[in-house]
């Protein structure tokens, strides 16, 4: 299996020094590169282009979250996993919207970092873990997406999903399990497992948080937040 390598960007020298020993004894990753600040790590990005870059939100100068933003437009395969606060549901929003793929807490256990980072280079997208384990967080993000809805209604495009499916797909944006949306529609687990895999074939996306993110900026499908419910 091939190296992954990345850049660790962080204001405090003694964190950097202690990721990249701990990252040393991690097979697959290498660490080609360090920044200290949101300026310097533009500038190694370019560099060295690494497949991940590991950065702190709270940089000084340019914003972690812009960091991404510059980052992504210029070197849209490099995956970016932020430190930051996973609670807060606004810088979540933005996160998503920067395509950041991972967002993890500045006091993640080891473990729990190589678990996101090994996610990250299958090609998933961790920062949905946050998004559907938290309803505050979860709630945040689907109300910030659903008022995008409207500023694309005019170029909205026919939806690929069948009935059913973009049944399903409100469901998993509501937050529901697996189960609890085969108990819902009267079909069996299998049959919902089924239907989410077509989901994302048709919408070419990973998850099923992409799909829903998708669906609802084009207005395939509206999401009731808890209190609505």
């Amino acid at each position: 299996m091939s190296v992954t390598t990345l850049i660790i960007v962080h204001t405090v020298s003694l964190f950097r020094d202690g990721l990249r020993l701990a990252l040393a004894a991690a097979p697959h990753f290498q660490v080609i590169g360090e920044a200290s600040n949101g300026q310097q790590a533009i500038q190694l990005v370019d560099q060295v282009d690494p497949d991940m870059v590991l950065m702190d939100i709270n940089l000084p100068g340019i914003h972690g979250l812009e960091v991404a933003r510059v980052i992504k437009r210029s070197h849209p395969h490099i995956a970016i996993i932020l430190f930051g606060p996973v609670n807060d549901g606004s810088a979540v929003v933005k996160a998503i919207r920067a395509g950041v793929s991972a967002f993890v807490p500045a006091n993640v256990d080891l473990a729990d970092l190589l678990e996101t980072l090994q996610q990250v280079r299958r090609g998933e997208y961790p920062i949905n873990d946050i998004v559907l384990s938290s309803p505050e967080v979860a709630a945040t993000v689907l109300e910030a997406f659903r008022q995008m809805v409207g500023d694309e209604e005019a170029q909205a495009v026919f939806s690929p999903l069948s009935s059913r499916e973009l049944e399903v797909l409100e469901l998993v944006a509501a937050g529901r399990t697996n189960r609890e949306i085969a108990s819902q529609l009267d079909i069996s687990n299998q049959t919902v497992k089924n239907h989410i895999s077509s989901i994302l074939r048709k919408m070419a996306v990973n998850d099923r948080t992409q799909a829903v993110v998708y669906a609802m900026r084009r207005g395939w499908i509206k999401v009731a937040l808890p209190n609505e419910q």
